[in-house]
């Protein structure tokens, strides 16, 4: 393999379905099975990108209450209310278009010989409180 193999960006573009509720959406496991194909045990950066103007990634503990925290605090922090100029959708829909700049819609990650270097509870998951649209992007790119 010559440097420039080993530079070559390689992506995979994720459909999830994240349906009419806010969710928290772990796709560390997502991220794990590119990095076996994209990676091939290279160090490298793994970015996660969600191209959507109302949704997010975080990277924090799931299952133990952490990410239904992380939606309370939204809805604490983003009401969904009528103080929005952002008006149309559902009630309080632009408090969605708020989020990004909250929950950034990217993440760039370690990747050390091929696996992505987490803390012990840390997950990568999709952020996303719009109710209005169920269907999202979420691309992942690793270069090496």
């Amino acid at each position: 393999m010559t440097d420039a193999d080993a530079s070559t960006l390689r992506t995979r573009l994720l459909n999830i379905t994240t349906g009419s509720r806010e969710t928290v959406t772990d796709l560390t496991g997502d991220c794990e099975s590119f990095l076996r194909e994209a990676a091939a045990g290279r160090d490298g950066l793994l970015n996660v990108f969600v191209p959507h103007a109302t949704a997010g990634i975080a990277i924090l503990e799931t299952g133990a209450g952490s990410d239904d925290d992380l939606l309370a605090a939204l809805r604490d922090l983003l009401p969904a209310d009528d103080r929005w100029r952002h008006r149309h959708g559902s009630p309080g829909h632009g408090r969605d278009h708020v989020l990004p700049a909250v929950v950034p819609p990217h993440a760039t990650l370690p990747v050390i010989g091929g696996a992505l270097e987490l803390g012990t509870w840390q997950s990568v998951c999709l952020v996303d409180t719009n109710r209005d649209n169920p269907q999202r992007k979420v691309r992942l790119s690793f270069l090496g």
